[in-house]
């Protein structure tokens, strides 16, 4: 299991408790290897998190492990480097935030459904009752709004996911810096089936994503897989243009029928029309460039600073010789 963490001391304690107790259930019913860990990746906390991850390592280093990222890469990246570095070493993997918010006891079924031939098996929410209102008008809205945009993603999925060596392998593929999990993912394809189960309300410690950044995950999410926009602009600037010619043919006739003053109010209203339209326009096309941009640089998309146990050896093992990924390592 891969769970990103960001300033989780309130927390950390009591899911690493959780996370024991569910391994050692799935490993009574011959669900799971002896040898299944849990991953830790601390993206870069401000707090305690990652004391609190080598204290866990240090006390049962055959379940516990951890990779500290170099600072903070944001949720996306910290669980795909999670992921990156896990890849060869499972055959199986189960991505899930250290908040508890996610049925811990759904990951039986997920297992199950694994064995059953399915490569990806998603955790979907089944209703919504710990949301505020504004909190679940904005969540549906935004997977309405991603499947209008032509993005495919799985209504009312985050990010807790099972996926298979075969599904990870082709993941790693994927070399965009702009992550969308949620919507790469469905990309790769396979079978794949769902779980549901309903979400709890954080153990203890606050959300790491306010309005703020939620607004700037689901721009993120749009700009990364829809070139809806883009045709939305084309087909206003055609509606515009047709207007236009009728708005023209209407200045005409009403100057040769003598209507000399037409009103200042109209014309700056159809001033301000256009302008807006054009700066809203040019926005839209603004937020594809500034994705070009990001692309071109090919930055590393995250940087690991250290490891715990053996995850490091094998993981330098895979990368020597890349320059994807720069790390340096402290096995413990």
């Amino acid at each position: 299991m891969v769970i990103p963490c960001y300033n989780e001391e309130e927390v950390l304690s009591e899911t690493a408790a959780r996370m024991r107790d569910k391994y050692l259930s799935l490993e009574q019913q011959k669900l799971i290897s002896p040898e299944s860990r849990i991953v830790f990746v601390n993206d870069g906390s401000k707090d305690s998190t990652w004391d609190i991850i080598k204290d866990l390592h240090a006390a049962s280093p055959e379940l516990f492990s951890g990779i500290d990222l170099a600072h903070n890469s944001g949720h996306q990246n910290a669980v795909l480097a999670g992921l990156m570095t896990v890849k060869d070493l499972c055959d199986i993997s189960i991505t899930m935030d250290a908040d508890l918010q996610d049925d811990i006891n759904a990951v039986d079924e997920m297992v199950k459904k694994y064995y059953e031939g399915n490569q990806v098996v998603y955790g979907v929410r089944s209703a919504r009752k710990t949301d505020t209102f504004f909190k679940k008008f904005t969540a549906e809205s935004f997977y309405k709004f991603m499947k209008l945009m032509g993005a495919d993603v799985v209504y009312n999925h985050a990010d807790f996911r099972l996926m298979s060596r075969r599904v990870l392998e082709e993941l790693s593929g994927f070399k965009e810096v702009n992550l969308f999990l949620r919507g790469m993912v469905p990309l790769i394809g396979f079978q794949s089936c769902s779980v549901f189960y309903e979400r709890s309300e954080r153990f203890a410690g606050e959300s790491k994503y306010p309005l703020r950044k939620m607004i700037s995950f689901a721009v993120n999410g749009i700009t990364s897989f829809s070139t809806k926009p883009l045709k939305f602009i084309t087909a206003t600037g055609f509606i515009m243009s047709v207007m236009s010619v009728f708005a023209f043919i209407w200045a005409f006739v009403a100057k040769f029928a003598g209507f000399a003053e037409l009103g200042w109010s109209s014309l700056l209203c159809s001033i301000w029309l256009i302008g807006g339209l054009q700066l809203f326009c040019l926005g839209i096309i603004g937020e594809y460039v500034g994705k070009i941009y990001a692309e071109v640089k090919h930055r590393p998309r995250f940087i690991v600073a250290d490891f715990l146990n053996d995850l490091g050896a094998e993981f330098l093992d895979k990368n020597s010789g890349t320059t994807e990924h720069n790390s340096q390592t402290n096995g413990q």
